[in-house]
């Protein structure tokens, strides 16, 4: 008897804790660079809900806090939410590079109105508030997004 109960308890602690959980899908993302002189870009990757408003970072690329400022419009959202960004950090990307991210996205979001933002910046240089973005449905992830400032494209595909 003592048995059933411990299992039913399990059973119940694993049905509630997953069903208080978001199923996220896992997209690669590759990043080619314009050709460019000068320093390395930084871009963060956010997800932009249907009021156009910032909802989550999802990627940084850039180590240095000091020049988070310089993404202007993504540094207000930041620093009003104090949302933790330390697990999102990684490399600047240089001219004529690419880099390749994986981004893990809430699955309800896909095909819901929402937008991917890639935002770039180069020090002493333009900064670009809309360099690409995506629409977060099966046919933008789908397509190769051509970019308006150092990225000269972004493409998915699932991992």
């Amino acid at each position: 008897m003592k048995l059933i109960i411990k299992s039913l308890i399990a059973f119940s602690l694993f049905f509630i804790s997953s069903a208080g959980m978001a199923q996220t899908s896992s997209y690669k993302c590759m990043i080619q660079m314009n050709s460019y002189q000068g320093e390395k870009a930084y871009v963060i990757i956010s997800l932009i809900n249907r009021k156009g408003e910032y909802e989550k970072t999802l990627r940084v690329l850039g180590p240095d806090k000091q020049w988070f400022n310089t993404l202007k419009e993504w540094y207000k959202f930041q620093t009003k939410s104090k949302e933790k960004i330390s697990a999102v950090t990684g490399a600047s990307i240089g001219g004529g590079d690419r880099a390749v991210v994986t981004l893990a996205i809430d699955s309800k979001k896909l095909n819901a109105g929402y937008t991917l933002r890639f935002e770039s910046a180069v020090e002493e240089k333009l900064y670009h508030t809309k360099d690409a973005e995506v629409p977060l449905t099966t046919a933008g992830l789908a397509a190769k997004t051509d970019g308006k400032g150092y990225i000269r494209y972004v493409r998915f595909s699932g991992s």
